[in-house]
């Protein structure tokens, strides 16, 4: 972080999240990782990430990925993509839907909505792809 921002304005630390791995807080000047992600990736992914979040420091919070962030992120080394393709922490999940054709669906807080069908079997709202839900914890 120290390469590329000022780090007596930008801080780090690890967060609870399960399934993306980085966050980029300009309210806090803060760079977090999801502490159950960085345990199981290789120091590879854990850089990329970084270096991912650390391109959206750089910039001002209305640029997201667009082409000035993604050109910024390759030149300080970053190669992905604007998401990871690496594991996330499904053992952590509450909630399993399940759809009729068998897609799953895992959710880490209680669905709010529960009337919700599979999106692999329909891109709108489809009562005979409605997902069955089962808490699993």
């Amino acid at each position: 972080m120290d390469r590329h921002l000022d780090i007596t304005v930008w801080s780090f630390g690890f967060d609870t999240a399960k399934l993306r791995g980085g966050a980029c807080n300009f309210t806090q000047r803060r760079i977090t990782l999801s502490r159950y992600l960085a345990a199981r990736w290789d120091m590879y992914d854990i850089e990329q990430t970084l270096l991912h979040e650390i391109a959206h420091a750089m910039l001002d919070p209305g640029h997201n990925h667009s082409r000035e962030w993604l050109a910024l992120a390759r030149s300080i080394g970053y190669v992905g993509g604007t998401t990871h393709r690496a594991e996330t922490a499904t053992e952590f999940a509450r909630w399993r839907g399940v759809c009729p054709a068998g897609h799953d669906v895992l959710r880490y807080r209680t669905p709010k909505n529960t009337r919700v069908s599979c999106s692999k079997c329909s891109s709108r709202f489809d009562p005979r792809a409605l997902i069955r839900w089962e808490q699993l914890r």
